[in-house]
């Protein structure tokens, strides 16, 4: 522990954010780290806690709380206060393998569990992470790691997100051949089209796969297990596979007027959005655009608000958010304590632009959308809701029930559901004949194992819909256990 009376002398210092009229006319990242005097203040405010919750890594409450891949965060903090920014890295990199992925993506699950958070505003740990991998970078610290011996193992991941990364990345660095299948034109994942260029500028994520191909993962994008390739003979030519597919089936929403014109999925404007940007810069027009439309999200979540941000910076009349749930408190309940994550209210990055852009939060709260109404030609023209109100049932359980009188309708041209994911799509799963349960493949958290022989999986396509950090943790653990498959016994983390 550097400065003992770090936490007393220093305040919390936010991460740096463009003004939001000006970034709304641009795809760039928002947000720019501080200086290297800022984080050095910002690292002396870490405790150096006898128990660190912040890398305790488990879900509390139903939530993420700590770190799930168990970043040594109090070590590097302490590295960062005294200017030892390589040493930094070098601790950041021994359980993360992609802090520039987590430093700008991460809802931070460290920082809500900071000791110092039980008192006062946590320690910047997530500003302090992207600023370590990001100097790596800058200075040439980080080049390719080649293993010098191969075990001639061959392995087949499916899908390049976070998991598939992390266990590619693992496995090739114990010497085994590693093949990643990827059925979208470019490797990454949800990490390359569905977040938006504003919270994670793809050069970043391009970096990382140059890198990773340097030190010899075979990337083969375009390629969907099924269709390109078949589940029989990826088994007859890898000695084992892992399923990294992520949760990708999109939760509907049934009701009145759905099919009307101008009914998107949020992944699917996402998506379009942002390849259209790399392929073109627009060009070519192939994505769904708001420009001069009414907008109405339908759902509450981080991807809702992606929407938001999009249409934001296509010029969009008006945009509003719907969400199911009632506004949050502006600090813990009695029932949300230390070191659970905190449920309080936020201001997000697309909250805050449109905020600057017409003068109001767009989110609607305990809204329902009743039906929704076409015009003649078929294409949405306007959505009916009315007001819920959330109440704790006899059994303790939360329900909610309709408020009369507070019907109301809001014109809209374009409308995108973001209400989750129900689990992985089950064409592939069938086609490995693995178990599945609840739109997710069977398989043991530790273990990771399928009832196929030699088929694993990780991620969202196990787990179900979650953080990036935990797809991180599946995939390195997933490696773990490919590994002792293969070989008998590991060495892997």
């Amino acid at each position: 522990m550097g400065k003992a009376t770090g936490f007393m002398e220093y305040t919390r210092e936010k991460t740096k954010e463009r003004n939001p009229i000006t970034r709304i006319n641009d795809w760039k990242e928002y947000s720019a780290p501080l200086s290297d005097v800022a984080l050095k203040k910002q690292g002396a405010r870490c405790m150096d806690c006898g128990t660190p919750f912040c890398h305790m890594g488990m879900e509390l409450e139903g939530a993420t709380t700590g770190c799930p891949i168990n970043n040594l965060i109090p070590e590097w903090n302490d590295l960062v206060y005294h200017g030892r920014w390589k040493e930094a890295l070098d601790r950041l990199l021994k359980t993360n393998n992609f802090p520039e992925f987590t430093g700008r993506v991460c809802p931070a699950p460290c920082e809500g569990s900071c000791t110092l958070a039980i008192n006062d505003p946590a320690v910047a740990i997530k500003s302090i992470e992207r600023t370590i991998i990001d100097k790596g970078f800058e200075n040439g610290w980080i080049t390719p790691r080649i293993p010098t011996k191969r075990t001639g193992k061959k392995i087949a991941v499916i899908g390049s997100g976070p998991a598939g990364l992390a266990s590619a990345d693992q496995l090739n660095q114990v010497g085994h051949l590693v093949t990643v299948y990827e059925r979208a034109d470019r490797p990454g994942g949800l990490l390359m089209y569905g977040i938006p260029n504003m919270k994670l500028e793809k050069e970043v994520v391009k970096r990382r796969i140059s890198l990773l191909t340097q030190e010899g993962i075979n990337f083969v994008p375009n390629t969907e297990v099924g269709k390109d390739i078949t589940a029989e003979e990826l088994r007859k030519n890898y000695d084992a596979v892992i399923l990294c597919t992520g949760a990708q089936k999109q939760r509907d929403l049934e009701i009145e007027g759905r099919q009307a014109k101008g009914i998107h999925f949020a992944m699917d404007y996402l998506t379009t959005t942002t390849k259209s940007l790399l392929d073109s810069n627009f060009r070519d027009k192939h994505f769904i655009n708001t420009e001069g439309k009414d907008v109405i999200v339908i759902g509450g979540g981080d991807t809702g608000a992606d929407c938001v941000a999009t249409a934001l910076r296509q010029k969009c009349n008006s945009v509003i958010q719907f969400g199911k749930h009632p506004q949050l408190p502006t600090s813990r309940t009695p029932d949300n304590l230390w070191p659970a994550f905190p449920n309080v209210f936020t201001l997000d990055y697309a909250y805050e632009e449109a905020n600057a852009k017409f003068g109001e939060d767009p989110r609607q709260y305990s809204i329902q959308t009743k039906k929704i109404v076409a015009d003649e030609n078929g294409e949405v023209k306007e959505l009916h809701t009315i007001q819920m109100e959330k109440y704790k049932g006899e059994d303790g359980r939360y329900y909610f029930k309709e408020i009369p009188g507070t019907e109301k309708v809001w014109p809209a041209q374009h409308v995108f559901i973001a209400i989750g994911f129900e689990g992985t799509e089950q064409s592939l799963l069938n086609q490995f004949a693995v178990e599945t349960n609840n739109n997710r493949v069977k398989a043991t958290y530790g273990e990771y194992k399928t009832n196929v022989e030699g088929v694993f999986a990780a991620g969202d396509a196990r787990r179900g819909q979650s953080l990036i950090v935990w797809a991180i943790n599946e995939g390195r653990e997933a490696a773990r256990e490919v590994d002792r498959y293969l070989m008998g016994s590991t060495l892997l983390p």
